[in-house]
């Protein structure tokens, strides 16, 4: 097998070989599918063991018409049959949407799916490809993406969400208004085939508005989602008029039997699919922990059944794929093959903890072994491999993601809140129940009361944030004074002191009380926002606050910035996001998972499949 893997993969341009193709490569025993993007939970073996059952009658025979079998469809996920075209998988219905819709551009976002890039090359149009950087984290951007159309001119647009290969995410929102701003376009395609396994957002579809609208298309998959990518079969969702050109293009028997059997099966079996839906979502938190642990690699946040991962500095995709084949027997998609990637990234499918633990595991030998030579050259003696994003894995992992060890601090500080540490308004906090890194606590003057603060807290120059705060000793006749004993001034207060009228007859302790009067007056003029300033605590909560370190790892990374709740593929993400620095935090759910919700008695609608499960 070894000798064939490379030939193998050169033969199928932007794709991988069949399942089938390698099977036969290895005496009919093909490896552990890491590739192949589909549901590992559905069809339940008790439908499998049916279809066997019925293997004779469903191969003999000519299946009911493409119209028999939507309209079954649509009766389970309540859409109208006018409004749907059902295909020999979702690549013939993107063929037939080429060849009727689209007439001289498309655009399209890349890396992404490989048949919205070379499809409408094959017919002579021109594509124009949007780069998903890498330093931003792959995510897509739709304001610069809709200036690049209106650049460019191109006529039909693309978005897939989740994106393929790095499962990048859109809100409902953001996609309504892509929409909104670009209905003057010939065409908008929403391509949905991996939305079913996403979870960031209760109802992220948008097959309602892609019924109203005069040029929108949601393209869905079912192979994907039913674990059948073998019965080819996969439907769009448009107004009728769109919906019914592509019907009539089609063949009156573009389904096959078994694609019948399985639709007219799926009523009596709604609630396992949601189950299994809800299980690829909990293996893909598990999975993405354990890859996240291995040295030097990339996990990027992803709300498809798949992850997006960089390998480290060194490794090379294709000899990390074709060892883990001909080694381990495990098959991963390397991605240098796709527009828009590298051979440096891997799309790896998410799949039970057993398995992940052996695709883990054969990494670990082929990047770091030294038994046949490591994927990944070894550092110095001395220094351990690693990254930024290790780096931030081993933090994350180490204190349960709140970025800094409060088991022992927790119980003596329940009441104190986090302030910044630095000038400027106060961060948004975290939603309830998301980890992340939070900020480091406050220093003790910003827990003093508002009439004890120092003169840094008002409207003036912030000193550098590692410039030593001046003693209180070096204040002439204000250290004597009573009550004033504990109060920090900061440097640079004397631009500050003329912001305010002098009275040369007052006390050291007046002109101070009228001077932060003033400030507070003025700060309330201007309506400017002020660094937070936090409620005293009682007397043995400041000394205690006062006696305590900042852990050491907190000040190494000020910039980090808390995780995002929901939505990881959102644009605009500050901090770890833009960076690709989430290995730890990749989520579908980003929130404790919730309590099993009743089982749903029958197959749920298009609308609403989401919310049933998990």
């Amino acid at each position: 097998m070894a000798d064939n893997v490379a030939s193998l993969f050169r033969g199928t341009a932007a794709h991988s070989p069949s399942m089938a193709a390698l099977a036969r490569e290895s005496d009919g025993v093909g490896p552990i599918d890491f590739c192949i993007p589909c549901n590992p939970y559905f069809p339940t073996p008790g439908m499998f063991d049916e279809l066997a059952g019925r293997l004779r009658e469903i191969i003999t025979y000519y299946p009911s018409s493409a119209d028999t079998i939507t309209a079954e469809l649509c009766a389970l996920l309540q859409l109208p049959p006018s409004c749907v075209a059902m295909g020999n998988g979702s690549t013939e219905l993107i063929t037939w949407i080429d060849h009727l819709l689209v007439r001289e551009s498309l655009a399209i976002p890349v890396p992404t799916f490989g048949r919205w890039t070379d499809q409408p090359m094959e017919t002579g149009k021109r594509v124009d490809m949007f780069p998903l950087m890498e330093s931003n984290g792959f995510a897509l951007d739709p304001a610069q993406y809709i200036e690049f159309i209106r650049a460019r001119g191109t006529r039909v647009a693309v978005i897939c969400n989740p994106n393929n290969p790095d499962g990048g995410f859109l809100s409902r929102r953001a996609v309504v208004n892509f929409m909104d701003q670009l209905q003057d376009l010939d065409l908008i395609v929403i391509d949905e085939s991996f939305l079913e396994f996403a979870d960031a957002e209760n109802d992220p579809s948008v097959v309602e508005e892609a019924v109203l609208r005069p040029n929108v298309i949601v393209l869905r998959s079912l192979g994907k989602n039913f674990g059948l990518h073998g019965i080819r079969f996969g439907y769009l969702v448009a107004n009728p008029a769109l919906a019914g050109k592509i019907r009539s293009m089609l063949p009156k028997w573009n389904l096959n039997s078994f694609a019948e059997t399985v639709v007219f099966m799926l009523k009596e079996h709604g609630a396992e699919y949601m189950e299994s839906l809800h299980l690829v979502r909990r293996d893909r938190l598990d999975m993405a922990r354990q890859l996240s642990a291995l040295p030097g690699l990339t996990v990027y946040p992803s709300q498809g059944n798949f992850l997006f991962v960089r390998l480290p500095v060194g490794a090379e995709g294709t000899v990390v794929r074709d060892r883990l084949l001909s080694e381990h027997r495990i098959l991963v998609r390397e991605c240098g093959n796709k527009i828009g990637s590298s051979s440096r990234f891997l799309r790896l499918v998410v799949r039970p903890e057993t398995d992940v633990r052996r695709l883990v595991s054969g990494m670990e030998q082929v990047l770091y072994g030294s038994r046949r030579g490591a994927a990944v050259p070894e550092l110095g003696t001395g220094t351990s491999y690693s990254s930024g994003t290790a780096a931030v894995d081993r933090l994350i992992s180490e204190t349960n993601g709140v970025g800094m060890p409060l088991a022992a601090q927790a119980a003596a500080m329940p009441s104190l809140p986090p302030a910044q540490t630095w000038p400027g308004p106060a961060p948004a906090q975290a939603p309830t129940g998301m980890p992340g890194l939070v900020p480091a606590p406050a220093p003790a003057a910003a827990m003093m009361p508002p009439q004890q603060q120092p003169a840094a807290r008002m409207p003036a120059p912030a000193p550098p944030p590692q410039q030593p705060m001046p003693a209180v000793a070096q204040m002439p006749n204000v250290a004597q004074m009573p009550g004033v004993a504990q109060m920090q001034p900061a440097p640079q207060m004397q631009p500050a002191a003329q912001m305010m009228p002098q009275a040369p007859q007052m006390s050291a302790v007046a002109q101070m009380a009228q001077m932060a009067q003033a400030a507070q007056a003025q700060a309330q003029r201007q309506q400017a926002p002020i660094p937070a300033v936090a409620q005293a605590p009682s007397p043995a909560a400041q000394a205690q606050a006062r006696s305590m370190q900042p852990p050491p790892q907190v000040p190494a990374m000020p910039a980090m910035a808390p995780a995002p709740a929901a939505g990881l593929g959102q644009t605009g993400m500050p901090g770890l996001r833009n960076r690709g620095l989430t290995a730890a935090q990749v989520r579908g759910r980003t929130e404790p998972e919730p309590a099993p919700a009743p089982q749903p008695t029958g197959w749920p609608a298009a609308g609403a499949m989401y919310n049933q499960v998990g």
